[in-house]
């Protein structure tokens, strides 16, 4: 009985068979770049519009030679294979450190598995985003003006910087009876992240 993520393959197997040969011809064995591999069909049948899935059909449609074991020839890279072997299996897509998802990605394009395809590129932006993140940094400037100087700062502002925050610090002098208000201006703006050097928050009194 077939599982439910995979879809029924068309099988023929000998009526005269027993028990164990009945399972024996539910098992197909794959040659991919001279690595054999060995499967069920039920597995293989997971994606319908696969490669895969008309390799293994009773009438395959896919003209593909065997080896002298009776393996389907694959020429492709066995390395790659095995992930999306397993994803077939099992339904979830696992990557070991030492391979690319580059190469998990074209290997799923060339067998057509569509989710498969769909979850490799999800990891492929998740891991984009993350190198990303990791390039950059968030740089501050802290600048201290008046109140008069306050609306120039932030229209003037340019080149990526945008507004943080504001901070009333009082007043530093008194000219007769009026008070001169005076301000911290936070800015920010990301840059790329300078692994051989570091840029420190700067304060400037702005003259």
């Amino acid at each position: 009985m077939a599982e439910n993520g995979p879809q029924p393959c068309s099988t023929t197997v000998p009526q005269n068979s027993g028990s164990g040969q009945g399972r024996i011809s539910e098992w197909v064995k794959l040659n991919v770049g001279g690595t054999t591999f060995m499967s069920t069909r039920t597995t293989l049948c997971r994606d319908p519009k696969s490669f895969l899935y008309r390799l293994v059909q009773e009438e395959p449609d896919l003209n593909t030679d065997k080896d002298e074991n009776g393996a389907f020839l694959i020429d492709r890279d066995p390395t790659y294979f095995g992930p999306v072997l397993n994803y077939l299996r099992h339904g979830k897509l696992v990557i070991n450190k030492d391979l690319a998802e580059e190469g998990v990605l074209e290997e799923a394009e060339f067998y057509n598995i569509t989710e498969l395809i769909k979850l490799v590129k999800e990891k492929l932006k998740e891991r984009d985003a993350k190198q990303n993140q990791n390039f950059t940094k968030s740089v501050y400037r802290v600048l201290q003006c008046s109140e008069e100087e306050l609306t120039q700062i932030v229209s003037a502002m340019s080149d990526g910087w945008k507004f943080e925050q504001l901070v009333n610090i009082g007043s530093q002098y008194n000219y007769g009876s009026e008070d001169h208000a005076e301000f911290l201006c936070v800015v920010s703006k990301e840059c790329p992240n300078n692994i051989n050097g570091t840029e420190s928050e700067s304060t400037d009194k702005v003259k």
